[in-house]
């Protein structure tokens, strides 16, 4: 109630007229169905983000394959996880009654989060010089050439 309490200053301390109403149910069936309509709704939501998100992940997975591993694409492909992030929690906000798909999609989420930091592991590998030689490195033997 507190959050509606919140909600309702806000819109009044932006000009706009606001009413809170206390709402029951009287059939417990009515409710349920209720229910299920809003997480119908969310489910479709989340459900879209489940099918947009194999993009991001092939695209990590095709540049791995082509030895493109590179920062810029690190950067890229990080920026596409934010906004898939950013979508989850605008849908996480009306989520009101857990729906279902709402775990699968924050779980694909993290999978591809997985899959993008071992993107950007090869990416700083192959970035990386390589190292000068050391005292302790082995030299292999000098070869005179007429």
């Amino acid at each position: 109630m507190r959050e509606v309490r919140r909600l309702a200053d806000r819109i009044r301390h932006h000009g706009g007229t606001v009413r809170v109403l206390s709402m029951t149910f009287t059939d417990q069936a009515e409710e349920q169905a209720v229910i299920a309509e809003i997480n119908a709704a969310r489910d479709a939501e989340y459900a879209e983000v489940l099918q947009r998100l194999p993009e991001l992940r092939h695209e990590l997975a095709d540049e791995l394959a082509r030895g493109n591993a590179t920062y810029a694409e690190v950067e890229e492909s990080d920026s596409d996880l934010q906004r898939f992030r950013g979508w989850l929690g605008k849908i996480a906000a009306r989520d009101y009654f857990a729906a279902p798909a709402g775990h699968p999609a924050r779980a694909a989420v993290e999978v591809a989060a997985d899959e993008l930091a071992d993107f950007e592991e090869a990416a700083l590998h192959a970035d990386a010089p390589e190292p000068a030689p050391t005292a302790d490195t082995p030299q292999l033997p000098a070869v005179d050439r007429p």
